[in-house]
């Protein structure tokens, strides 16, 4: 019988019952909350782990859902972010530190001309929408199934698999996945699965001259890394020509984490807006939206609107100058991504002795862990398939001090700092959660 060796949580149980009183579910984001037993409270990070209140150390996987590519706490970017301090922070005001950051953008990112800076990949989506319905004059838009492109309402549909049957001739039901979306936006999201040309053709013809937008994540970040193939981002480039449609290419989370250029140089695509966050300032809050001079000049007064008091923070700009000219100038894409493919070889080596069937989607540096010979290629073959040996053995991870996110969707992240070390615990740990998932199931059959 396997055994996982015990994980003190008495703190973080004890503080989860004093934070519930003043936080809904004791945190201060619905996905932090990992059950009452079990939601964890960080105490610091170095490098590619963390450790909480209770002093158990972690690997960690999430990462913050990506921004930590170079690992918490690196010095070379947080010395920046502490001359960024020294400028003063809020001005509602610019400085000259923008125009550098955005050179650096721009000479990165292939087609790019223009920037203008958010705090959040949800402000960022939120922005470009606005700037393609506003050069468009047009409302309506298009969502690739299974895509997470932030939390405000015209992101917010999604299509209800639960309740479809599979080879008949109807589409599942648009749905919002949150109460409080106003149901009337519905009209305006149209959705269809990735890598379906044939569809995606069709929604073109029916749709096409009154669509702003198709916004679509070539790596499908919150669905386990679900990757677009390049003919298919090519289509969607020539039916948004033909069309009249801007492509919203979201890089939110593979922006400078996959490729200096983003996942559009992978796929030779140049859209008309793009996206950026998560790897941008290795944690420090900052986005950007940037894209063709054409469609960005629509940003003024008169066209579409965009601000904000803390967008261009001289901490964030400090710290996005330094991580980009990592990304940039050294072999750290080269370094987290040949990790990624050592920790990929582990993982594989241990599930192929033990006879368990499995694939990887996505890159090397954000990708997902599928237990079938192929990996889907849409949401709905994802979510018609069983992920309980992935949520099981999750959970074993956890227990073991390895994290990941709890259920399948969401990608391992690797960071420049993960080290052979991590990678050591890694893979003890997984061989361990593996045999207590496999014993596991077999005791439920």
């Amino acid at each position: 019988m396997t055994k996982a060796p015990p994980r003190d949580l008495t703190r973080s149980n004890a503080h989860y019952r004093r934070a519930v009183q003043r936080l809904p579910l004791g945190v201060a984001s619905t996905f932090r909350y990992w059950g009452d037993d079990r939601t964890i409270y960080v105490d610091h990070g170095k490098g590619g782990r963390f450790w909480d209140i209770d002093g158990n150390a972690y690997v960690d996987y999430r990462l913050g859902y990506g921004p930590a590519i170079l690992g918490y706490a690196d010095a070379r970017v947080d010395a920046a972010a502490m001359r960024g301090m020294n400028v003063g922070g809020v001005f509602a005001l610019s400085t000259e530190r923008e125009l550098a950051v955005a050179d650096r953008i721009c000479n990165m990112v292939p087609g790019m001309d223009l920037v203008r800076f958010s705090n959040s990949g949800t402000e960022a989506v939120m922005g470009a929408l606005r700037l393609a319905r506003a050069h468009t004059g047009r409302e309506s838009y298009l969502l690739i199934e299974g895509s997470y492109h932030g939390l405000f309402d015209a992101a917010m549909w999604m299509v209800n698999v639960e309740d479809w049957q599979p080879g008949g001739n109807l589409d599942p039901e648009v749905v919002s996945y949150s109460k409080g979306i106003p149901q009337d936006l519905k009209a305006l999201a149209h959705l269809t699965p990735m890598n379906d040309p044939q569809k995606l053709e069709d929604v073109f013809k029916r749709h096409g001259s009154s669509l702003a937008a198709m916004l679509i994540e070539p790596i499908q970040g919150n669905c386990c890394g679900i990757s677009a193939t390049t003919e298919f981002v090519r289509l969607a480039r020539s039916l948004c020509d033909q069309y009249g449609v801007l492509l919203i290419i979201d890089e939110v989370k593979t922006g400078f984490r996959v490729a200096k250029g983003g996942v559009q140089s992978l796929h030779g695509v140049v859209p008309d807006i793009a996206t950026f966050a998560k790897a941008m300032a290795n944690g420090y809050p900052i986005a950007a939206i940037a894209g063709r001079e054409e469609v960005m000049r629509t940003f003024r007064y008169g066209g579409a609107a965009h601000g904000g008091t803390y967008t261009a923070h001289s901490v964030s700009l400090a710290a996005a100058e330094e991580c980009l000219r990592i990304l940039d100038e050294t072999p750290a894409l080269a370094t987290i991504a040949s990790y990624g493919e050592a920790l990929k070889s582990g993982l594989s080596d241990i599930l192929t002795r033990r006879g368990i069937v499995h694939s990887f989607t996505g890159h090397s540096s954000m990708f997902g862990l599928f237990f079938a010979p192929h990996a889907p290629d849409n949401y709905r073959d994802w979510k018609l398939s069983d992920y309980t040996f992935y949520d099981t053995m999750a959970h074993h991870l956890h227990d073991l001090c390895i994290i990941c996110e709890p259920d399948s969707r969401e990608p391992w992240f690797i960071c420049e700092a993960h080290d052979a070390a991590c990678l050591s615990d890694t893979l003890k740990a997984v061989e361990t959660a593996v045999d207590l998932t496999l014993e596991q199931v077999q005791a439920a059959q």
